[in-house]
């Protein structure tokens, strides 16, 4: 078989752009390579088919070599471009491995470090602040009992923090792991409601269960995240919405679901696709009022994704909010 059709088949089966280059041209390339620089560079000058520059002079200088740049099939999209020798040095083979989602997972942690930290350096600067002032000799009773109780609900907002952080963390750990225990979704909507009732009591508000107890509710599943995700989304309701606050669970389409559905002041458009980020808050400040981490739907979609499910929010500014959780059928 001749060299040309042996390079060809090997470049063939990669699914990242990649050409053998040979006395400044280029001799074979896969589609990848085609889609990225041109259909017809197969046979040109390397210098008409790849116009940037320290990718250029990497390749042309044959020699074994790794370069991590920015700016090929788009100004930010990085790349990193590897030269290995071929046929003695005559010819070399160039790839380039697309560095956009690991880009974006090291973006994705950067923000949540600074995030996390954010969180976590605000009650410590109020407990730090009223503790100093607590240990002044004549500071009156009634405000030590004031910053003595300040201090107490800024240890438990922390405390919120970092045990949602774990759970962040345990449910990721196990994310490729699909649950399989046998899980009634009824049954997690009627424990979630009695679960969450001392927040609605001191909330002010009820929460109704409805279950289609004629319908199969059963999902694989783990049923401590099921139940979680569960209490999130009653406890987002009951906090940021108005009642009548309703956890339902049926089937739609073939599918078993557990819906979460409040008639609170809705959220704007705008803020639905970020609404399951880490930290993401519509407003920041009555989400903290009211004792939010920021975290409770980041674990809600976590957890949906390790049990193979889609997760729909859907919101009317002034009408309510509609959370709902749709599983796979079980066979």
């Amino acid at each position: 078989m001749p060299a040309g059709q042996t390079y060809q088949s090997l470049l063939d089966a990669l699914d990242e752009p990649a050409f053998v280059l040979s006395k400044g041209k280029l001799r074979s390339a896969n589609a990848a390579a085609k889609a990225l620089l041109g259909k017809d560079i197969v046979g040109r000058d390397i210098r008409l088919a790849l116009r940037h520059p320290q990718a250029l002079d990497l390749a042309l200088a044959g020699k074994r070599a790794d370069l991590a740049i920015v700016g090929i099939g788009g100004p930010e999209r990085p790349w990193t471009v590897r030269v290995r020798p071929i046929e003695g040095g005559a010819a070399c083979l160039v790839s380039f491995a697309d560095r956009s989602e690991s880009m974006a997972a090291e973006r994705m942690r950067v923000d949540f470090v600074a995030n996390a930290s954010h969180e976590l350096r605000t009650p410590l600067a109020t407990i730090s602040g009223y503790a100093e002032t607590l240990a002044e000799p004549d500071l009156p009773p009634e405000l030590r009992e004031k910053f003595a109780g300040t201090i107490g609900a800024e240890v438990v907002r922390m405390r919120r923090i970092i045990e949602d952080l774990m759970s962040l963390s345990r449910i990721e750990a196990n994310r490729f792991i699909a649950p399989s225990e046998p899980c009634d979704l009824g049954e997690i909507a009627r424990q979630a409601a009695v679960q969450i009732a001392p927040l609605a009591e001191r909330k002010g508000c009820s929460v109704s269960v409805q279950v289609d107890d004629n319908q199969p509710l059963v999902v694989r599943g783990d049923p401590g995240q099921l139940l979680q995700s569960a209490d999130n989304l009653l406890a987002n309701a009951i906090r940021y919405g108005d009642p009548p606050i309703v956890v339902s669970a049926g089937v739609e389409h073939g599918r078993p679901f557990l819906r979460v559905h409040d008639r609170g002041p809705g959220i704007g458009a705008v803020h639905l696709p970020r609404l399951t980020e880490r930290f993401y808050r519509v407003d920041e400040a009555r989400s903290r009022g009211s004792g939010g981490t920021g975290l409770g739907l980041a674990i809600v979609k976590h957890i949906v994704e390790r049990h193979r499910g889609t997760l729909d929010i859907n919101s009317t500014v002034g009408l309510g909010t509609t959370v709902a959780v749709r599983f796979p059928a079980v066979d």
